[in-house]
């Protein structure tokens, strides 16, 4: 994980040094604010996976002498298919679309977020549909 840590701090460090550049150079504020947030959107993973490559024990991947047939085996596992990610993305449209025509479909979609969140939980933890 050090080697993604890494890059992931260095695409952050860019991007933080290019918004001080272009705040001296234009001094406009929302440009600059895009991309201090592009910075954070590489630095905070970066250090989180720096912080935990220093307490876990390295991969197969991150040692030299490291071998093809060490790193075999079950990657991992996948969740299967599921409706629960498209009601979310409906919920946060519906939030989103509160700014425009009113409160009320801010809480349709709260609502529709915490039953979507709710269902996620649910079907992660029985392993099927919910």
């Amino acid at each position: 994980m050090r080697t993604e840590a890494l890059v992931l701090i260095v695409i952050g460090a860019f991007f933080a040094v290019l918004a001080a550049i272009y705040w001296f150079w234009s001094y406009e504020q929302s440009g600059t604010a895009m991309l201090i947030g592009s910075g954070f959107l590489g630095l905070v993973p970066g250090a989180y996976y720096f912080w935990w490559s220093k307490r876990m024990r390295p991969r197969p991947e991150d040692r030299p002498e490291g071998t093809l047939e060490e790193g075999a085996g079950v990657v991992g596992t996948f969740p299967s298919t599921s409706v629960w990610p498209f009601v979310l993305g409906l919920a946060a449209t519906l939030v989103a679309f509160s700014l425009v025509f009113g409160f009320w479909t801010a809480i349709l979609g709260f609502t529709l977020a915490i039953s979507a969140v709710v269902g996620i939980i649910l079907e992660s933890r029985r392993g099927g549909y919910v």
